[in-house]
């Protein structure tokens, strides 16, 4: 993919900075997503991808750029608040210092014994001093209750940032840089007994690109859309479903056996094809959607790549078997599980579309 995103680069006279590179990685990964379109669509009005534009682009598409900006707003609001409160902690400890002061000068006054004039002014002069330290006192409190509540605004709008840093925009499934992080986390092995049996299983619409060539893009976003969410409905917590990337699905199931995991993936498959979709706009009839899926239960000590390729492998052959139905990957148990670069997924899939 690096090699395909380079000359994608030079094909269009782009110099390959760092972050033109990402940003072409990810234009090769999803060629139908919102930053695939926004490129094309620049590029088709003559418009030159300079440091400003790429800059733009990222911070509007890239997950990351979009948590790091957020992240670096937050930061600076929350500096100022922080700011602020320790002013008012210092105003209010300088006035508890003079009331220290003058409670000490009192108290040597009331040791020489006034008269009852002195005495008068003491107790005036205490009061005044006292209401002043109040004053600050409550000051500071305000203050300090209103930095409390913007640090939970703005952790909640961390969150949220979060959140949306790890959320497919488009299918609203968990995004391909979630799933690689929560695939690391299934394959980690820390020496402790499993905790039962764990499966990937890859998921991919049958001739999705038939359906944009006939109906359109828009129509393939709808297609997209109803199938995130019958895929979101079979893998609520505590399985772990992602958008892998265009037509392309995964879901993670961890303590689920291979028999429970291909019934769910197999009503799944039906309730897809059962459904019949029409054009938002028009209502026409889209056809039938299918789906094709092959899954894989993780072998001890097996690496994230050797998982995905086996349950890649097992999405293949239910495409070679005609599509539209689930295939558990089978490995031999006289070799070991097979190892391939991220590479060869890319060049399955592109062979499995038709």
């Amino acid at each position: 993919m690096g090699r395909a995103a380079l000359g994608g680069l030079e094909k269009v006279r782009v110099w390959p900075t760092v972050l033109n590179f990402e940003l072409w990685l990810h234009v090769q990964a999803d060629p139908e997503g919102d930053l695939a379109r926004e490129v094309l669509t620049l590029l088709g009005a003559g418009e030159r991808i300079t440091d400003q534009v790429a800059e733009d682009l990222a911070q509007a598409y890239l997950p990351r750029a979009r948590l790091e900006a957020q992240v670096g707003e937050a930061g600076d609001a929350l500096s100022a608040h922080l700011g602020a409160a320790a002013e008012t902690l210092g105003a209010a400890q300088g006035a508890l210092g003079a009331f220290g002061t003058d409670l000490a000068r009192a108290r040597r006054q009331l040791d020489a014994r006034p008269d009852a004039a002195a005495l008068s002014r003491l107790v005036d002069d205490l009061g005044e001093t006292a209401d002043r330290t109040r004053a600050t006192t409550q000051v500071m409190e305000r203050s300090l209750a209103e930095s409390a509540t913007e640090v939970r605004r703005l952790r909640e709008a961390l969150e949220l940032a979060r959140q949306e840093a790890a959320t497919d925009g488009l299918s609203n499934l968990a995004n391909r840089r979630a799933f690689d992080e929560e695939l690391r986390r299934l394959c980690v092995d820390d020496g402790a007994a499993p905790a039962g049996p764990a499966c990937l299983a890859l998921l991919d619409i049958d001739h999705f690109k038939q359906v944009n060539d006939s109906w359109g893009h828009q129509t393939g976003d709808q297609v997209i859309r109803f199938v995130a969410s019958t895929i979101s409905k079979a893998g609520a917590p505590p399985r772990f479903a992602a958008r892998f990337g265009g037509d392309e699905f995964a879901l993670i199931f961890r303590g689920e056996p291979a028999s429970e995991v291909e019934g769910v993936l197999g009503g799944l498959i039906r309730d897809i094809a059962g459904h019949k979709m029409k054009r938002r706009d028009t209502g026409e009839p889209l056809g039938e959607v299918t789906l094709s899926a092959g899954f894989a239960e993780r072998r001890p000590g097996e690496t994230p790549a050797a998982l995905m390729e086996r349950a890649d492998q097992a999405l293949y052959a239910s495409k070679r078997a005609g599509r539209n139905r689930v295939t558990a990957a089978v490995v031999p148990l006289d070799r070991p599980a097979p190892t391939t670069s991220a590479g060869a997924r890319q060049r399955v899939l592109r062979a499995m579309r038709g």
